[in-house]
């Protein structure tokens, strides 16, 4: 009988051994991801002159979505191809290349075939519902959006928001004028896949040379 209580004994300092160990190497590697994130969005920031980035506000977001961009820091990812800012409703997130699952737990993404960010055209961003973009329900005609490249900080101004349906691809058509689209599911609290997509659109502002550097 002692010996099984011993053996259970043991058993119990291995199992709390083991599990205090997977802990402490996820934290470290959560925050070491989370730092080196950060930095990547830095070097494409400074070299702007936009700005530093920060660790995005979780106050809007649901916890599936806080868990998966926390899991995302644990795993590399290509430098961004600029930062996407919207002051007003607290919107600030690394753009990346793509619309996957692992490119929108960790950042917005640039929607292939669409203008590259820093360039003319009609530049396509995608990002979620329920984190990186459920703040745009409170957007609203004329607000600023700052989208800074390694080229340059350019400055946007909303000119329209749609709800349209996923086939709807005309939204993401090239554009004479230099012109923003950011596109996420809708509606915003929507339990499964959502029916819809809320569009919003900015034009770029003639006198945005230097704007989101001073915002």
């Amino acid at each position: 009988m002692r010996r099984s209580l011993w053996l259970a004994e043991c058993a119990t300092w291995v199992i709390a051994v083991v599990a205090l160990t997977w802990w402490t190497a996820t934290t470290f590697a959560n925050r070491t991801g989370a730092r080196a994130e950060i930095a990547r969005f830095a070097v494409a920031a400074s070299a702007s002159g936009f700005g530093e980035t920060r660790v995005p506000d979780f106050q809007l977001w649901s916890p599936h979505k806080i868990e998966a961009w926390h899991a995302a820091q644990t795993t590399p990812a290509p430098l961004p191809l600029g930062v996407l800012r919207v002051a007003r409703i607290g919107v600030e997130a690394a753009v990346l290349e793509g619309t996957d699952h692992a490119t929108l737990d960790r950042a917005v993404g640039h929607i292939a075939g669409t203008a590259v960010p820093g360039a003319g055209g009609n530049v396509g961003i995608a990002g979620h519902r329920d984190s990186f973009f459920r703040a745009l329900k409170n957007i609203a005609v004329g607000d600023a959006i700052d989208l800074a490249t390694p080229a340059g900080a350019i400055r946007y101004h909303v000119e329209s928001t749609w709800l349209v349906t996923p086939d709807d691809v005309w939204v993401l058509d090239p554009t004479s004028s230099p012109a923003l689209t950011l596109v996420t599911c809708y509606p915003f609290h929507f339990v499964g896949s959502a029916p819809q997509r809320f569009v919003v659109r900015a034009i770029r502002s003639v006198t945005d040379a230097g704007a989101a550097r001073d915002h």
